[in-house]
């Protein structure tokens, strides 16, 4: 018997066939050009946000965060509802989720109910990743195929990286920040009613049922983890709430291990993790969305605190980290083709890092072209790198599993992302006013000017340090000068982190994936011991449809 049917078959012409596969790849697509739009199109809308809604940085966090968060600990039971119920229901499921959050968002007054609305988004992009990935493997059976249009799916992500923020640029420019959740709304519906009329419905065939312990001690210990590190940046690392939230985090995780390993529909197959490239992929994965959304937070930040950069401003700055995702998209997919994925992998990994580490290149008054030049390394190096760690996360996995390796590689790509804003927000916060006193006692303010400063940015925010007034333009000038050289230390840890967190990422696929690493070939009518060969042996034996 197949893994995985289709529920309502395209005709068997092949002109028909071929036109419900482009239709359905054009669809997937959407899907997660969709649910990427907000991510970085909110990040550089932060600044205006913050004076609008008089939000803290942990505020700040949050609103970035509550749209990471359910999305990393929902992926891995959306990617199990998909093959329970049919990945097309999931799939619409998550448009109208993330369609009302958009809604929740555009009638904003408040922080709470921003991260509400984020939330809502986030769930739905949690049904949306999985199943549109899941769609791609159904319909491309060949892995030269899927390789090619796993290249588009990543760059459809970074289209929706790039323009959310030149969107929200051109509308914080001319309305209230609220509106630049309308554009998602907009495509989000638009693709909502074409997927009803086109798609075709398919699920698994496999036994499976929905491993409610597993998601609860999911949420738990995701949850614990990325509250633990965003408040202990505000509360002190070793207050009550920061220490127990780790704790929490640590049980659950471990809790969520042993119960997937026991039970007999986990919704993570622990032995998905026995192929070394699967293992590699995820963690390498998670890694490099934690240095790429980590570094657009620490440098939104930047350009909009020390240039005092308009949202549009940011966002064009800021295009060349997703764009090239996007412009090299169709290059990396035949590259893919003709040469190792783990080769391209550790290359952009590599170019990827030099450009994080480039950053530390940057002082307050940095000029445009500089600072696009070492943005541009990075992008390149991103670019390079996730077509590949996606298409060797699904290719390394015999194609029945397409929905669980899509699940854990969407959901390892959240967590990662959800953890960058919240290590790279504390760096922020801390390295600025650790530094800031000794910037301020260089800059021949007077001891009083000193402590108001000080004492404003420590108790309001580092954000009110953009936009301090002493009692002459001179006093001012020299306490933005001391703010600015401060942030900017800060940003060069942040630059640090994420160039570091990236070359360890290229040793890892080195080590685990390899240089010369090839996609299993379509595992379906592949004997058993093939299939244990590509290092799945457990996996197909406990998943054998």
């Amino acid at each position: 018997m197949p893994a995985t049917t289709s529920a309502s078959s395209p005709s068997a012409q092949p002109g028909a066939a071929s036109r419900h596969t482009t239709a359905t790849i054009v669809l997937a697509c959407l899907g997660v050009f969709v649910s990427y739009l907000p991510v970085v199109g909110v990040s550089v809308a932060l600044p205006v946000m913050q004076q609008a809604l008089d939000a803290s940085t942990v505020g700040l966090q949050w609103i970035t965060d509550a749209f990471i968060l359910p999305t990393a600990a929902l992926l891995l039971t959306c990617g199990m509802i998909g093959e329970l119920y049919g990945r097309k229901k999931t799939w619409l499921a998550g448009l109208v989720l993330f369609g009302l959050g958009c809604l929740v968002c555009l009638t904003a007054d408040s922080v709470v109910q921003v991260c509400v609305g984020q939330a809502l988004t986030g769930v739905g992009t949690a049904a949306l990743l999985p199943s549109t990935l899941a769609l791609i493997s159904h319909v491309c059976p060949d892995h030269r195929k899927r390789a090619s249009v796993i290249a588009l799916w990543t760059a459809s992500l970074g289209l929706g990286l790039t323009l959310g923020p030149l969107f929200n640029g051109v509308i914080v420019e001319h309305a209230s920040w609220r509106w630049i959740f309308l554009p998602a709304l907009v495509v989000g519906v638009l693709t909502a009613v074409a997927g009803a009329v086109l798609l075709t419905e398919s699920r698994s065939q496999r036994e499976r049922h929905l491993d409610i312990p597993g998601q609860i001690l999911a949420v738990v210990a995701i949850t614990g983890l990325v509250y633990g590190v965003i408040e202990g940046g505000s509360a002190g690392w070793g207050s009550a709430e920061v220490v127990i939230a780790f704790v929490v985090a640590a049980v659950g995780l471990l809790a969520f291990v042993a119960v997937e390993l026991r039970s007999p529909c986990p919704m993570l197959d622990m032995r998905l993790f026995g192929s070394s490239a699967f293992s590699g992929a995820a963690l390498v994965m998670a890694l490099t969305l934690f240095a790429q959304v980590g570094l657009v937070f620490a440098l939104s930040e930047y350009f909009g605190l020390v240039h005092h950069a308009s949202t549009w401003d940011i966002g064009v700055r800021l295009v060349a980290i997703n764009g090239f995702t996007v412009v090299l998209g169709p290059l990396v997919g035949r590259l893919m083709n003709r040469t190792s994925p783990g080769l391209l992998l550790v290359t952009g990994l590599v170019v990827g890092g030099i450009g994080a580490l480039c950053v530390n290149l940057f002082h307050a008054s940095t000029g445009t072209g500089e600072a696009a030049l070492v943005i541009a390394v990075l992008g390149i190096g991103i670019a390079l790198a996730m077509a590949p760690i996606t298409t060797i996360a699904m290719n390394s996995l015999p194609r029945r599993l397409a929905d669980t390796a899509g699940a854990a590689n969407s959901a390892l790509r959240q967590i990662g992302s959800a953890l960058g804003p919240a290590v790279f927000g504390v760096i922020l916060t801390n390295r600025t006013l650790d530094t800031l006193p000794g910037h301020l006692a260089q800059s021949g303010l007077s001891p009083a000017d000193q402590g108001e400063v000080s004492g404003l940015v420590s108790h309001v925010g580092i954000q009110a340090g953009a936009f301090l007034h002493l009692k002459s333009p001179e006093a001012t000038g020299r306490a933005l000068s001391a703010y600015g050289a401060s942030f900017t230390d800060a940003l060069h840890t942040c630059a640090l982190v994420g160039g570091i967190g990236m070359l360890v990422a290229a040793v890892i696929a080195l080590v685990m994936i390899g240089l010369r690493s090839r996609p299993v070939h379509d595992t379906t009518q592949v004997p058993e011991p093939a299939v244990q060969s590509a290092g799945a042996a457990g996996v197909a034996a406990g998943e054998a449809s």
